[in-house]
Formats: C-alpha cells, sequence, structure tokens
C-alpha cells in the first residue's frame, strides 16, 4: 500500500508541474518581438547603371597562337640547322658547360689559346672552331676574359636552334700573406 501510495503522489506532482508551466505568460517576449522591428526602415540602394561596352570583334585568325608549342617548320630539311652527329667529337665535349671552367690565355704567333680546367682537375687548350660543352658548343672568339660559344640546342618542340654562350674567366683570389 504504501507504495501505491508513492506513486499517487508521483503522478500528482507531475500533474502540478505540468500545469504550473502551461499557465505562464509570455507576455514580456510577446511586448520584446513587438517592439524590435520599430523605427527600422528598410532601405535598399539603387541598382547602379548598367555600362555598355565597345564590341570587339577578333579577327586575328591567320595570326599563328601564341599558347600553341607548334612551330613553323622550313619546308625543305636543307634549311633547318641541325648539328654534325658525324663528327668526331672532342675531349670537353664529354662534360656539360657549366662545369667547365676558364682559367687563362696564352699567345702564340699572334692566335689565341684559352684554358679550361675540367671537372677532374685537368686543363685543355682550346682555340676558335674547336667544341665545348654537351650542347655542340663550337668556340666562335676568344678574349683574354671569356670564350664565346655557338651552341645548337633543341627547343620545346625538337626543333634545333642556335644560342649564344659565353664561358668567363675565373679569377681566384691569391692567398694573403
Amino acid at each position: 500500500m504504501i507504495k501505491w501510495f508513492h506513486h499517487l503522489w508521483s503522478v500528482l506532482f507531475v500533474i502540478i508541474s505540468a500545469s504550473a508551466c502551461s499557465e505562464g505568460t509570455y507576455s514580456d517576449l510577446e511586448e520584446f518581438v513587438n517592439k524590435s522591428g520599430e523605427g527600422l526602415r528598410g532601405k535598399v540602394d539603387p541598382l547602379p547603371q548598367i555600362r555598355s561596352f565597345a564590341q570587339f570583334n577578333y579577327e586575328a585568325f591567320n595570326v599563328s597562337d601564341p599558347f600553341n608549342a607548334q612551330k613553323n617548320i622550313p619546308s625543305s630539311k636543307h634549311d633547318t640547322l641541325q648539328p654534325d652527329l658525324k663528327r668526331r667529337k672532342e675531349t670537353l665535349e664529354n662534360f656539360p658547360l657549366e662545369n667547365l671552367t676558364m682559367v687563362g690565355t696564352l699567345q702564340r704567333n699572334k692566335q689565341i689559346f684559352a684554358l679550361v680546367r675540367t671537372p677532374d682537375n685537368t686543363v685543355q687548350r682550346v682555340k676558335i672552331g674547336n667544341y665545348l660543352g654537351q650542347n655542340f658548343g663550337l668556340i666562335t672568339d676568344i678574349s683574354e676574359t671569356e670564350i664565346k660559344l655557338k651552341e645548337i640546342v633543341q627547343d620545346s618542340v625538337n626543333v634545333w636552334i642556335e644560342r649564344l654562350s659565353t664561358l668567363v674567366l675565373q679569377v681566384q683570389a691569391q692567398a694573403q700573406k
């Protein structure tokens, strides 16, 4: 019997609690909602004036596309530049040009020679007409401070082109005493 009485009180408590919540007024909340929009006036800026642009007609259809990698290849194979692949390679053609160093010059009977150091620390004597580097670099001029070359390299679409390069004299500082 005590259990039944205890359950009865629990049920009555829940019913009283629920009825107390439903009797509450929301007048303060309703007042806030009603007053929150007072004094607000919506203002929308007018749309900007639409400007008309001058029409442009693209008429360069016969001009080559600067973004296309294709190039105009000459019609005759004799007109294209190519290195002499049958020519016997010289010793300094076994090294990339950036690994070679000009270390000095010599002159004999009005002919000037350049001294070039290889990565294995040997020094070779070269003259105009010799080849340097792995890009078929023909020596075109030698001065006391530089060696000028004309290299033949392939561009991005495998067309042979000429490129001018220079190997500059490397001056080493002398040890101070």
